[in-house]
This record gives C-alpha cells, structure tokens and sequence, in this order.
C-alpha cells in the first residue's frame, strides 16, 4: 500500500497521536509534571502502535512508538547505554498472557511449559549502574534507551545502592540495572513536609522518585527517601553469570544490592497468572507501589535464542493492575462534616473504573488542595485511587476544560447546624463551630467527654458511644447521666451486669476536677495543658464563662485565636444549657481560688519559674504526663504548642510538626538524656 492510499484522516489521527506523545512524554519525564494517568498513555501509545501495524508505510524512527522515552535533559551529561534499555509489552488479562506463552512456544516449537520469573513492577524510575573492579564508576537513567542522563552522584547518596560490591567474586566489569522508587512511607511524608513548607507536592511516588533523580544538587537527592531494586544484568565482562535469571538475582543480593522479596520463579503460565493474583490481592498492603508483575523466561539460554523484536524482549511481558489512576469529570461538590467539625469538600464524579473498582466519590481535602488544583465543576480530572485508599483528585487536565466551568466555593455556615464556618489563620482547613450542638459532631464529642484524660468514664468506648447515639438513647453529653441500666443492657455485647458497672461508672465520674471538665468540654485547641492554665487562672466556671477575648489572653499560653475559639464555645446559649444540665445531674468539682501573695512569690523563686517548655514525642524513662508534672513542680508552663516564647522542647522518638516548629524558631531542644539531668538537677 503507498502512502497516496492511505486516507487523509489517517495521516492526521497519527501526526496527532505522535505530537500528543511527545508532549506528554516531555511533561512525565522532562518537567516531571504528568498532565494524564499512565491508563491514558497507554491508550494513545496502543492506538498509534495499531495504526502503524495497519498502515506500516507510515512507519518512522521517529515515533513514540520506537522509543522508551525522551531525550535527555540538556543539564546532564549524556550516556550511551553499552546495551540498550528497551521496554517491555504489556498483557491486560489471562487470555493476554497464555497467548504470550503461546507465541514463545511456537518460537521455540516446544510443548513443555517454560519456567517463568515473577517479579512486581515497581513504579518508580529505571537505572543502570555500571561497576568496574567492584566499584561504582557511573550511574545513568534509561532515557530514550540508547542514551541517558549521568547521575551517578545522586545515586551515590541512595543508601540501597552499594558503592562497593561485597565478596571478591564479581565481575570485572558488570552493569546493574533496577527500579529506583519511593517508599509510600517516604512519599508521604515528603509531600507533607512540602505542603507544609509551602511548596510543590508531587503527583504520586514515581514522579517524587523522578523529580529527585533529576535534582543538580546531590544534596536535595541525599535528602529524599529513595530505594533501588536491582531486576537485571546488562554488560558483564569477566565472569561466567548463573544459567537461571532468578539465580543471577540472588547472586546480585550477595555482592550488597537489594531485589524484591516478591519475586518467584513459576513452572507454568497457569503458576504465573495465580501469582498475579495472588499479588493484586496484597498490592494495598505492599510498602510500595507496583502497576503490574513483570513475567521473564527464567532460562537464560532460551532467552537468547527468542531474541528481541524492534523494541522489546520477546523473552519478557508486563501484566498490569487495574489503573490507579483515570480521568472522568467532576460533576459536583458537595461539603461534609467530620466528627471534629472539619468541613471537607467532597467530589461527585461522573463513574469511572479505576484501581478495580467505579468510583464516583473522591475527596478534594480542603480550600488549599482546590486552590492548588485550580479544580472546578465541570473539570476533566484525574482520579487515583491506590488499594483500599479513599479516591483522591490529584490532577486537573486543563486543555479540557469547559467554557462554563464553576469555581467551587465553600459555604460560610455548617450545612448541618447551620453554625458559622470558619477557616483559622494559618490552617487550611475550615470547621463548622457548632461544637456540642452539631449532630456530626455528636458522637466524637462524647467519646472525647468520655475518655480517660476528660471525665475518665471506665467502660464508655467508642462501640458503645454510637450504639448508645444511633439508638437514640443520647444526643448530648448530659444525656449519658440520665442513661438507665435496662436499657444499656438491651445494646449489643451488653448486658445487665455490664450496665450497671456503665452507670456506676458514670456516677462515679461526676466528682471530676475543674481542668478536667475544661478539657471535656472539647473546646477547639484547649487541651490539657490550656485547660490546667484556665482552670488555675479564672478558678471558677462562672469567671471563666465570662471572660471576654483580651482577659483570655491573659492566662499563659493563650493568644488571640485560642482566646476566640474559647470565648465563641462560652456564649453559645446550646453550650451553656448543656452545662448547666450536666451541673444540675450532679457533675460538680472543686473551685480553686486565686494564689495568695505569698504563694505567687515562693512559685517565682521556683528554678524553672516563668519558663514555658513543650513535650513531643516519646519517652521511655516515664511518660509524658509525669514528665509535665515533675516541670510544673519546677514552676515551668507546659504548653501545648511551640511559640518564640518557648524555653525549650523536650522531644523523643517520633517527635513531628512540633520538633520542626521548634528548630525553625531556634528554640532549644533538649533529648529525654538532657531533660532527666534537668530533673535530677533540681530534685524532681
């Protein structure tokens, strides 16, 4: 056929397909900014290949479809691959795969069943490390196959990559190739501490993996969560390798490099479509991301004699999941209320199948997460959805956007009590200030009433509290002190015993102290430590429940937005009536009174007097609560939240937001080794 027969429309379609290619090509790997899931690529790329087997005169060097992926960055050194990086078909179903299996026994005209290697697909970035007498000289990204990027000093700083190989049988010249990817842990992580910073949060794992790899400064690379998995040999000079590929593996794990724990080796197709079974079953528990399960000719020999065709080994295919990631329209949004009043922004999708299941329903997060989509109705949106994950929008194609698209705004009072909604400075999220009122805040509100640090009701768990609100038995916390054991008894896994010890339990709580009924109450932002500063500030409920903002602000470790959120909950007429109820059933505690002159001056003569400090973390030598006690003792403030005000930060392992707000203000951080010769010091 010549290209004069070839329609017109033809030659379009495919002119078209190639440039949309190419341009995404250059957004994924390029600018490490994906404009479409990995499922869309895959149609365009599979649309175009068709096109050219039906119409092979329109066939060129050029096209996508020849290549792996783009060329290389201009600000990297460019590295010809001694053996080319070539990538690998796919199969999307059993039947796909027992025809690969077909068309390699024909090949080899064998009716035996071939042994297959079975590894997961990592979804991270592919890389070829190159050693000479050991040792690491180069590292190269895959790039278009032929050529790739130098990196070797970003991979230097991965500690899964062995800068020397273990033993001293090796060969003298041995090329590694793997996936270079990101922990989902140390995705996550990464993302937070870059929202948090104010920066650019990444798509999904692969494209952090990739953004890293691509950084010119090792230093930031060094900094990232990165991990290699070896999958293959390339050049190796100087040794006789293993006849089987799953043994070559093991013997990469031997000279220091990692390779996956998944892998098997398979005697037959049917083993190899169970195993990828058996893999999508336990994908959302992996601690990593994987799109498929890659099946190779386990024998090495006969890997030699299928060859390769134009850009693939016929010796290897890709089986992929489900997508994880797909594009549909954002239809609506609709706002919902958490238990802790935070109003959340929740998307109507036109239905989609992604990762397995139609979703239809995805969170967009907060007002921030859509500034930062720059999402709107009537969107074309990218959907992801990973295991049993909630589905997220983590991408907007704006090419396709309509004319008439909405901007989304949030409302200004809580669609369920009709309180106001209020966004605090220098959060993202908005909450509706209901409090004790607000049905959806119901449940949440008595379990945090009812724990063991507020009115420390024994036996009230979170199970009971929502069979206790959906029997309709209570709707407010004063409710649970006019509860009668018979009907308790009638709740699932209660009984009459059980009952009776519940409101015993109640009874018994009524005797309370005042920073613990503060603390109950469940007021925005007041814990522990402001609720113990309130209580010994005002001293009764009455001077508390009257105090205005600026005599709020007043008590130590209260500033302007606490002293609101306090205030707000105190003249709301519902909360009022909801502890003058509880008061009347007998919820009491004793009032303090204020310090006298001589116990003001003796607390000033304290060591720690007029120091405020801030716990975090874990401690091992008692807990954290005992720790604040034996501070107090010293006349320290334990407060809450870290400020410039704040002396010191006491933190232990898996110390968060709170340690990084203290490094950035330059206040002091002492270890727990530091805090127990503080306490020792002084006699706690």
């Amino acid at each position: 056929m010549s290209q004069d027969s070839v329609s017109p429309k033809v030659r379009s379609r495919v002119q078209q397909l190639r440039e949309q290619i190419d341009d995404h090509n250059y957004r994924y790997y390029a600018l490490d900014e994906p404009s479409i899931p990995d499922a869309e690529y895959d149609r365009l790329l599979s649309e175009l290949k068709g096109l050219e087997q039906q119409y092979p005169e329109l066939a060129s060097a050029d096209s996508p479809t020849q290549r792996v992926g783009t060329a290389p960055l201009d600000s990297f050194v460019s590295v010809r691959h001694e053996m080319p990086m070539l990538s690998l078909d796919n199969a999307f179903s059993d039947d796909d795969l027992r025809a690969f299996d077909q068309r390699l026994k024909d090949r080899l005209k064998a009716t035996a069943d071939i042994e297959y290697a079975c590894e997961p697909k990592l979804d991270g970035i592919a890389i070829s490390i190159l050693y000479e007498q050991g040792k690491l000289v180069r590292a190269a990204t895959r790039g278009d196959g032929t050529n790739g990027e130098d990196i070797t000093e970003n991979v230097r700083t991965i500690r899964s990559v062995p800068l020397q190989l273990r033993g001293d049988n090796f060969p003298a010249r041995l090329e590694v190739r793997g996936e270079i990817y990101m922990p989902s842990d140390g995705f996550a992580a990464l993302n937070k501490r870059a929202a948090e910073a104010g920066e650019k949060v990444f798509v999904n794992p692969r494209n952090a993996a990739a953004g890293s790899l691509r950084q010119l400064d090792s230093r930031i690379t060094a900094k990232r969560p990165l991990e290699l998995c070896a999958y293959s040999v390339g050049v190796h000079q100087g040794m006789e390798l293993p006849p089987r590929h799953t043994d070559i593996l093991h013997l990469l794990n031997q000279w220091g490099f990692k390779i996956n724990r998944e892998m098997i080796a398979a005697r037959s197709i049917e083993q190899c479509i169970e195993y990828h079974r058996q893999l999508g079953e336990k994908r959302a528990s992996l601690s990593y991301e994987i799109d498929g399960v890659v099946f190779k000719v386990n024998d090495i020999a006969t890997q030699e004699k299928l060859g390769f065709v134009s850009r693939a080994p016929r010796w290897a295919i890709a089986f992929k999941f489900p997508a994880q990631e797909e594009m549909t329209e954002l239809q609506a949004v609709e706002f919902q209320v958490g238990r802790t009043g935070t109003i959340t922004p929740v998307a109507r999708l036109k239905p989609v199948f992604v990762g397995g299941v139609t979703v239809s329903n995805a969170t967009l997060h907060n007002r921030d997460e859509i500034a930062r989509l720059d999402a709107r109705v009537g969107d074309t949106v990218i959907v992801r959805r990973a295991g049993d994950v909630i589905p997220q929008i983590v991408g907007v194609v704006q090419e396709r956007r309509p004319a008439d698209a909405q901007l989304i705004e949030f409302p200004e009072r809580c669609p369920i009590c009709d309180s106001p909604a209020v966004q605090v400075p220098g959060e993202a999220a908005i909450r509706c200030e209901g409090g004790l009122i607000c049905p959806a805040q119901r449940k949440e509100a008595i379990i945090h009433f009812a724990s063991r640090k507020a009115m420390d009701v024994d036996g009230l768990g979170d199970k009971l509290v929502e069979q206790l609100v959906d029997k309709g038995l209570i709707t407010t916390v004063a409710d649970l002190f006019t509860l009668e054991a018979q009907a308790v008894a009638e709740l699932e896994r209660m009984g009459p015993k059980s009952a009776e010890n519940l409101i015993a339990a109640l009874e018994k709580s009524k005797q309370v102290s005042f920073e613990r009924f503060i603390y109950a109450l469940g007021i925005r932002e007041v814990g522990e430590a402001t609720a113990r500063n309130l209580a010994d500030h005002f001293g009764t409920l009455q001077a508390l429940s009257e105090a205005d903002e600026q005599a709020l602000q007043e008590v130590d470790d209260i500033g302007p937005v606490v002293a609101r959120f306090v205030r707000d909950f105190f003249i709301e007429p519902e909360n009022l009536d909801i502890i003058q109820r509880l008061q009347a059933l007998g919820v009491h505690w004793p009032e303090k009174s204020a310090a006298s002159p001589d116990a003001s001056a003796a607390a000033a003569q304290q060591p720690l007097a007029g120091q405020t400090c801030v716990l975090t973390g874990t401690l091992e030598a008692m807990t954290r609560d005992e720790a604040g006690d034996k501070l107090r003792a010293l006349g320290a403030k334990v407060a809450g939240s870290v400020s410039k005000k704040t002396a010191f930060v006491v933190a232990g392992p898996g110390a968060g937001s709170k340690l990084a707000k203290a490094e950035q203000l330059g206040v002091e951080v002492l270890d727990e080794a530091a805090l127990l010769q503080l306490l020792d010091k002084y006699g706690a």
